[in-house]
């Protein structure tokens, strides 16, 4: 009797396994939560979608006030590491020299008659060389050299810089522009230049040299930068980079 109970259990946990067969426990781990780790304790708005048209770069820095100032702990308070450069400081016209101070010649936004007078020379047949271009540009401290040709259309752009068609190309104000990205980005880098800088202009009326005076943002409809002047100068156009409603401007006068 006893070993008639002793095969019954052992039958019924034979039968019991066959049943329920064992298998390795079974997990299922969602991903954490966005921001579960690493989560800042003041704010998140770096997480939310930059404004590609507000500058984040140098142009906006500040030197912070010194220790222990009454501005110290201010938010936004101190210089600006490049105040010539802060948007909007060149607000109505006018330029501003790179070190912010106001140029030493009249600003733009007094006008033609600021001066005692005005000088242009007008761009003729006689003056393209064989290639079509106008002349050569030459700024050593950007490493350039590059030829101008008429004009500041796209096809124009696409082979070298362009002059402004109603500006000087000689005597007074000669105005040029170029891309400042891609494979044409002739003046990708004149932002960069300082005070002193020399640049040389050449066409078939001669060879000239120019020390930069002035590097500025302005307003893209701020067209002031092209008038007519009494001296003679070069004055520089290019987009600013993810500033679509700004051009950086460079004007050199003659050594």
């Amino acid at each position: 009797m006893k070993r008639l109970h002793t095969i019954l259990l052992s039958a019924a946990l034979l039968a019991a396994l066959a049943v329920t067969p064992a298998h390795a426990l079974e997990y299922t781990v969602d991903a954490p939560d966005d921001y579960l780790f690493g989560k800042p304790t003041s704010d998140d708005t770096i997480y939310e979608q930059e404004d590609p048209n507000v500058d984040r770069s140098k142009n906006i820095a500040l030197v912070p006030p010194g220790f222990g100032t009454p501005t110290s702990c201010l938010p936004g308070s101190g210089e600006h590491l490049t105040p010539n450069l802060v948007p909007g400081a060149l607000e109505g016209g006018g330029l501003v020299t790179s070190t912010g101070s106001a140029a030493s010649y009249p600003t733009v936004s007094a006008g033609i008659s600021a001066w005692t007078g005005t000088a242009f020379t007008s761009v003729t047949d006689d003056l393209y060389y064989s290639g079509g271009h106008l002349g050569t540009l030459k700024i050593p401290a950007i490493g350039l050299t590059v030829k101008v040709y008429e004009g500041t259309g796209s096809s124009t752009l696409a082979k070298g810089v362009g002059h402004f068609t109603d500006t000087s190309i000689w005597d007074g104000n000669c105005c040029l522009a170029a891309h400042n990205r891609g494979t044409n980005s002739y003046f990708g880098d004149i932002h960069t230049l300082t005070m002193g800088d020399t640049i040389t202009w050449t066409t078939k009326l001669g060879t000239r040299t120019y020390e930069v005076v002035s590097v500025s943002k302005v307003k893209e409809t701020d067209t002031g930068g092209t008038a007519a002047t009494s001296d003679n100068r070069l004055t520089l156009y290019t987009c600013v980079r993810d500033e679509r409603d700004y051009r950086w401007m460079v004007q050199a006068v003659e050594r």
